[in-house]
């Protein structure tokens, strides 16, 4: 062999040899751009199938395709990831990116939010959304950061009423009652003034606690009674509507400080829109639901003004106990409630 055809022989195989570690590189570094560059895992106690499950599928959809797949979103519903206050506890860690639920629920991380959900304090869906979105939505926004949490927008389980074994039309069917209590102070103490005796139980364990007989009754929306089939362990249903329940999507502060500015952008999208349609999806089967607990052969009682009022005469005693147990700050926040009312 000349020296002239080693030479070409070796060019050629520096020539292959380059063009092959060249596509080879292109190739890994096309694998890696197609990997997200973050995770998000969001936690919801909130069954399928529900307007909530539907409006989280919905985020997913538009962040995966506004951030051309640089966050990749997982949903876990129906507790799947655990109950609500080991999931919010998990979302200030950081372990969970984003969370869904009730105020109540945040009450463990938040104590102050438990005054959203004072006994008959909102007398209408209307007069919760003018307060949440217009009078302290900044005020919880600030509250939430420096507790670990980035508020993004509202969203609703509505209002709550009374699931039970027996039949209920004043406080006094109460008594001695074992009823299930979310786990928060305000509930707890709603239950109490009504002479019931709360049991805090997990939303992941209240259909066996009722099917067991460890309580006899508990206290949720329509939507969420057939969503999570508590209604298959009770008998009777009144529309006390005695707490109008927000709710809440919120993201773990870590998270949302990991982010560029532009991403940011996405995960928040428009928080007032998005309060809109998930309030719209869970009042538009209100009514329906309502009727579907006579379809389940379960008696649906609806009170008269004087019977709802003398649920409401209670009240009273679970406002000032919160007043006088909270902090500065959550004293702050009822009186600019209040004051809007």
């Amino acid at each position: 062999m000349t020296q002239r055809t080693k030479l070409s022989t070796t060019r050629r195989r520096f020539v292959q040899g380059s063009t092959a570690a060249a596509a080879s590189t292109f190739f890994i570094g096309r694998a890696r751009a197609e990997e997200p560059e973050f995770v998000a895992k969001v936690a919801t106690v909130a069954p399928p199938g529900t307007p909530w499950a539907k409006q989280l599928r919905k985020l997913k959809k538009t962040i995966k395709e506004q951030t051309e797949g640089r966050i990749k979103v997982k949903t876990y519903l129906g507790g799947a990831l655990g109950g609500e206050e080991a999931t919010i506890e998990a979302t200030k860690r950081g372990t969970i990116q984003i969370w869904g639920g009730s105020a109540g629920a945040l009450s463990s991380a938040l104590p102050e939010i438990n005054c959203l959900e004072l006994p008959y304090l909102f007398e209408s869906e209307k007069t919760a959304d003018r307060v949440l979105d217009d009078v302290i939505r900044e005020d919880l926004d600030r509250l939430l950061w420096d507790r670990g949490y980035k508020l993004m927008f509202f969203s609703e389980n509505g209002y709550r009423s009374i699931g039970s074994s027996f039949p209920v039309q004043s406080p006094a069917d109460l008594k001695g009652k074992k009823m299930r209590s979310q786990q928060s102070d305000v509930h707890l103490d709603t239950w109490k003034s009504m002479s019931a005796s709360p049991v805090p139980i997990a939303v992941t364990e209240v259909l066996s606690a009722l099917q067991t007989g460890v309580v006899e009754g508990f206290d949720n929306t329509p939507l969420f009674a057939f969503a999570a089939s508590w209604y298959q362990a009770i008998t009777h249903f009144t529309l006390t509507k005695h707490i109008y329940q927000p709710g809440i999507v919120v993201a773990s502060r870590k998270f949302w400080e990991s982010l560029p500015a532009e991403l940011q952008t996405v995960v928040l999208g428009d928080p007032a829109d998005l309060a809109k349609k998930g309030r719209r999806g869970v009042r538009a089967i209100g009514p329906m639901l309502e009727q579907n607990f006579v379809g389940a052969g379960i008696t649906l009682t609806k009170l008269s003004a004087g019977e709802r009022a003398a649920f409401a005469a209670k009240a009273d005693e679970v406002h000032a106990k919160f007043r006088k147990s909270t902090s500065s700050e959550g004293k702050a926040l009822l009186d600019k409630i209040k004051k809007a009312l």
